[in-house]
């Protein structure tokens, strides 16, 4: 049953040209709570919507989609894509500058050193949204763009919450301590613990950076951070998974949020 079928965009190129900033211009979106999610966002463009028939009462009236079996629409996605009868092919979302989010009242900054996990990214930007963060700043070739998997894994939360793409991480981060913010990176190494670093530069300054799954901050990374702090734990667990370790950092954070603690 078609409602409105649109003309199948042709394939992007996979990547700008060298040295600028690499996103791919077009992609797949599934799940009920992102596709939801990026429809009803006016900054994300929506080129093809496919919903199965019990998918479909929950569109907004008017909204044009073409209605299909969920087979079909399994077929349109990778293998194993979890769908629940909605999949959206979309352009990708515009980056906020860094300069746009650099100011230390906007709020907490998550920067992502090289986590290249989308099931990590996600639940990052999940993370993000629940406990107030301004944005997300990725590095431009070693972050995976905010589609599938991403979405995903972000219920929806991909298309709330400003995400920044720089080419040096280090380079972003002296921006950003320049501009009066605390920037506080996440070592199992480090001897201060993370409650008592947030505690010392409580406010909305706080920028937190959290490394690779398996080799953490690089050096370089590192040393351009005001502070390297850890989240104590007990000897049962060697580490956590970077996007838990990333939860509880946003929850500390927050503590210090008026808008989520009020005086």
């Amino acid at each position: 049953m078609a409602h409105e079928r649109r003309n199948t965009p042709k394939k992007p190129d996979a990547a700008r040209s060298a040295g600028k900033i690499t996103e791919i211009e077009e992609g797949w979106i599934w799940g009920r709570h992102a596709v939801l999610a990026a429809v009803a966002n006016p900054r994300r463009q929506i080129l093809e919507l496919y919903v199965s028939k019990n998918g479909a009462r929950d569109l907004a009236d008017g909204t044009p989609f073409t209605e299909e079996h969920p087979d079909s629409i399994a077929r349109r996605l990778p293998e194993g894509a979890v769908h629940q009868g909605f999949a959206a092919r979309a352009k990708a979302l515009d980056p906020a500058s860094l300069k746009s989010v650099a100011d230390p009242t906007h709020g907490v900054l998550v920067v992502l050193d090289q986590i290249t996990d989308p099931h990590n990214v996600g639940a990052i930007f999940r993370s993000a949204a629940a406990f107030g963060a301004r944005a997300v700043i990725l590095q431009d070739r070693k972050s995976p763009p905010l589609f599938s998997t991403v979405c995903k894994s972000a219920v929806g939360t991909a298309e709330s919450i400003d995400h920044v793409r720089v080419v040096n991480i280090a380079d972003a981060l002296d921006e950003l301590r320049d501009a009066g913010r605390t920037v506080l990176g996440l070592a199992g190494e480090a001897s201060l613990s993370l409650a008592d670093a947030v505690r010392e530069a409580a406010g909305p300054g706080l920028v937190l950076v959290l490394g690779a799954e398996d080799k953490g901050l690089r050096p370089r990374v590192a040393d351009h951070c005001d502070a390297l702090v850890r989240i104590p734990m007990s000897d049962k667990a060697e580490s956590l998974n970077v996007s838990t370790a990333a939860a509880v950092a946003l929850y500390e954070a927050s503590r210090y949020n008026p808008k989520l603690y009020p005086q």
